[in-house]
C-alpha cells in the first residue's frame, strides 16, 4: 500500500487515496451460498429461526448496499489501521477523513450501526471502538490489557464527548415544563438509571484507578526511574492507551465537578497535575484549553481573582502564539469560542480585582467587551454588564439530583415552586451577583481615598452623602476585597507590595497565601482614616523586550528583501539591449557605491 499523506485535506484526496482498498476482500462470500438445496429447484424446509435469520441478513445486505462506496473503503482502511496499530494512519483517518465524510454524508444522521458494517471488518469488539470505546476498555477484566493503541487526540475526544452527552442529557432532563407525558413516563421508569452522576463519575474514576495515573505522575515528579514506575503502575498503567485515558479522565473530573458546582473538589482532583507547558495535556490543544478554562473559572468562583486572571492570561497568550496552527485544526472553532469566553471572564476578574498582568490581553478585552468594561466600573449601573458576561462565559451547570419524575405527588409541587435545582445557572448567577453587589462601593471609595493621606470619617460620609456607620462598614468591605488567597509568589524586595506574575509550579491548586491585591491601604484610628498608597513603577523589562523583538523582526525583513536592481551604464560604442518601458526608480538613478547610499531605512523601536 502506498504511503499516504498525514492528513486528508479534501474529499477528492480521500476518494483517490482509498481507491485501492478492495471491499470484496473484506466481504468475502458474504451473502452467498447461505441456503443449501437438497433437490435442484426445491428448497429445504425452513424453520422459523432460520427464516428470521435469512430475513435479517437480507435487511442487513440492503442497508449495507445503501452505504456510499467511499465510506465502505474508509471503514475497511480504518479497520486495517487499527488492527496494524498504525498510529499515523489512524490519526490521519480520524482527524481528517472521518470529519470530511461525516460532513458530507452524516451531518444530519448517525453513522451506520455496528451490525450493518460488521461484514466489512469482522472483529466488532476491536474495530468498532467509536461505538463503545468506554465500555470495551472499562469492562476489560483480563489480567493483560488488550493490544490496542489510539491517538491522544481521539482519546481526549472520547472523554470530552462522553461528558458532553452527560451534560446535554442532564440539561434536557431538568426542563420539566417542556416534557410531554410520554417523555415524563419514560424518565419516571428509566431516567434515574440513564446518565446518573454516579455512573459517570464511576467511569472516570475507574480509568484513573486502572491506569494508576496519579501514582505515575507522582513518581515522575520525584524523579523515579522507568523501571520503578513500571513496578508501581503495573501492566495496565504501563500502556500509553490507559495512561492517557486515566490522565484525560482527571481533566474530565475537573469539568464534571465544576458543572456540579463543587469548585473546591474540582481543583482537588488536579493535585497531581501541574499547570505548565510540560504537562501531558498540552499534547492535545483542546484539552489544554479546557483544563485552563475550568481551573480559571473555579478560581473565580472561589473569589481568588488574581489566580483566575493569571490562569486566563497564560492560556490566552498560548492561543495567540499558536493561532496559525489552530487554523489548520478541525477544533479551530471550539478553541476560539472557549478563548472568547475566557476573555469575558478575565474582564470580570479585572473589574473586581484590578491588576496589570498583561497589557496585550487587557487591550483585546477592551476591544471585544469595551462597553461592558466601562459599565462594570460605574457601580449599580454595571450590574447588568456583570450578569451578561457571567451568563455568556460560565459553564452550562447541571444539577446532581434530577427532578422527581418517579413520584407524581412530588413532581407537581416541584413545578409550582421555583427552585435552584431547576435552573443551576441562575443559582450560581445569584451567588456571584451577591458578591458583586457587596463590592459596588469599592471603586468610589478608592477614588476618594487616593486624594488624601488622612481624612475624617464624618467628612468622607458627607462627601458620599451617607451615614458615617455605613461608610465605615463599606470601608471594611473594601479592606476585605483587597485581600485574596493566591498561589502567586510575592517579591520580598518590594516588601510584599506587589504580586509577581509567576505562580508556584508545584503543590496543590488549592494552596496559597493571603496577599494584598491593591496598591492602596488604610487604617482607621478612632475617627481618622490614614491612607498609604504604593505606586508600582512601570515594568520596563517587558517594554524593552517587546520593542527589541519588533526591531529584530524589522531587521530580518530588511535582510530578506532583495537589493534594488540598478541598470548598468552603457559603455561607449556598446549597443544597449531592449529597455524596459517602466520608469527607473529613484534608487536606480543613484550611484550604487554602497548599500547604505542606495537605501535609507529608519527603524522605530
Amino acid at each position: 500500500m502506498s504511503t499516504r499523506p498525514q492528513l486528508w485535506t479534501t474529499e477528492a484526496e480521500i476518494d483517490e487515496d482509498l481507491a485501492e482498498v478492495d471491499i470484496n476482500v473484506a466481504l468475502g462470500n458474504y451473502g452467498q451460498g447461505q441456503v443449501a438445496y437438497d433437490v435442484v429447484g426445491i428448497p429445504p424446509v425452513l424453520n422459523n429461526s432460520t427464516l428470521l435469520a435469512m430475513q435479517q441478513q437480507i435487511a442487513q445486505q440492503a442497508a449495507l448496499s445503501q452505504i456510499p462506496e467511499v465510506v465502505k473503503r474508509f471503514i475497511v482502511h480504518f479497520h486495517k489501521a487499527i488492527v496494524d496499530q498504525n498510529i499515523t494512519e489512524i490519526t490521519a483517518a480520524y482527524e481528517s477523513g472521518w470529519n470530511k465524510l461525516t460532513e458530507k454524508f452524516y451531518s444530519k444522521q448517525e453513522w451506520p450501526e455496528a451490525e450493518i458494517i460488521a461484514p466489512l471488518i469482522g472483529d466488532v469488539r476491536v474495530s468498532l471502538l467509536p461505538v463503545d470505546i468506554l465500555g470495551f476498555m472499562g469492562n476489560s477484566d483480563s489480567e493483560s490489557p488488550p493490544p490496542l493503541s489510539l491517538p491522544d487526540q481521539w482519546l481526549w475526544d472520547i472523554i470530552d464527548e462522553f461528558i458532553y452527552q452527560f451534560q446535554s442529557f442532564s440539561v434536557w432532563r431538568s426542563r420539566v415544563r417542556q416534557k410531554s407525558e410520554e417523555e415524563i413516563q419514560l424518565l419516571a421508569t428509566e431516567g434515574g438509571q440513564v446518565w446518573s452522576c454516579y455512573s459517570v463519575l464511576n467511569v472516570l474514576y475507574s480509568f484513573i484507578q486502572k491506569s494508576k495515573i496519579n501514582e505515575h505522575v507522582a513518581a515522575l515528579q520525584r524523579g523515579a526511574s522507568p523501571e520503578e514506575i513500571a513496578d508501581i503502575v503495573g501492566e495496565y498503567g504501563s500502556k500509553p492507551l490507559y495512561q492517557m485515558l486515566g490522565y484525560f479522565s482527571i481533566i474530565g473530573l475537573l469539568r464534571v465537578h465544576t458543572l456540579l458546582g463543587d469548585f473546591t473538589l474540582a481543583l482537588k482532583v488536579m493535585d497531581n497535575i501541574e499547570l505548565s507547558q510540560k504537562a501531558f495535556f498540552t499534547r492535545v490543544t483542546a484539552c489544554h484549553v479546557a483544563a485552563y478554562y475550568y481551573v480559571g473559572f473555579c478560581y473565580m468562583a472561589l473569589r481568588r481573582y488574581p489566580d483566575a486572571a493569571r490562569t486566563f492570561v497564560s492560556i490566552l497568550n498560548f492561543i495567540l502564539r499558536m493561532r496559525s496552527y489552530h487554523t489548520r485544526s478541525y477544533q479551530y472553532d471550539q478553541i476560539n469560542k472557549t478563548a472568547d469566553r475566557m476573555y469575558a471572564l478575565f474582564a470580570i476578574c479585572n473589574a473586581l480585582s484590578p491588576s496589570r498582568l498583561d497589557d496585550n490581553i487587557l487591550n483585546i478585552v477592551k476591544e471585544r467587551y469595551g462597553e461592558q468594561v466601562t459599565k462594570m466600573a460605574q457601580g449599580e449601573e454595571g450590574l447588568a454588564a456583570f450578569e451578561e458576561l457571567f451568563l455568556y462565559a460560565c459553564p452550562k451547570f447541571i444539577s446532581a439530583n434530577p427532578p422527581p419524575y418517579h413520584d407524581a405527588s412530588l413532581l407537581g409541587p416541584y413545578l409550582e415552586t421555583p427552585s435552584p435545582i431547576m435552573e443551576p445557572a441562575q443559582h450560581h448567577l445569584g451567588l456571584f451577583m451577591n458578591d458583586v453587589k457587596n463590592l459596588l462601593a469599592v471603586p468610589t471609595l478608592r477614588s476618594f481615598l487616593r486624594l488624601y493621606t488622612s481624612l475624617d470619617t464624618a467628612k468622607l460620609a458627607s462627601f458620599l452623602d451617607k451615614e458615617e456607620e455605613d461608610v465605615v462598614r463599606e470601608m471594611m468591605v473594601m479592606k476585605q476585597a483587597s485581600r485574596s488567597v493566591s498561589r502567586a509568589t510575592v517579591s520580598s524586595s518590594q516588601e510584599k507590595e506587589r504580586i509577581d506574575v509567576r505562580a508556584r509550579p508545584n503543590g496543590s491548586l488549592l494552596d496559597g497565601e493571603t496577599i494584598s491585591t491593591s496598591d492602596l491601604d488604610f487604617v482607621i484610628n478612632q475617627n481618622m482614616i490614614h491612607v498609604a498608597e504604593t505606586t508600582v513603577g512601570r515594568r520596563y523589562a517587558g517594554w524593552f523586550i517587546r520593542n527589541t523583538e519588533h526591531a529584530q523582526r524589522v531587521l530580518d525583513t530588511l535582510r530578506a528583501t532583495p537589493l534594488p536592481v540598478v541598470s548598468p551604464t552603457p559603455l561607449p560604442g556598446h549597443v544597449q539591449g531592449p529597455v524596459n518601458d517602466a520608469k527607473p526608480t529613484a534608487a536606480a538613478a543613484r550611484p550604487n557605491n554602497a548599500w547604505g547610499a542606495t537605501k535609507k531605512v529608519e527603524i522605530a523601536a
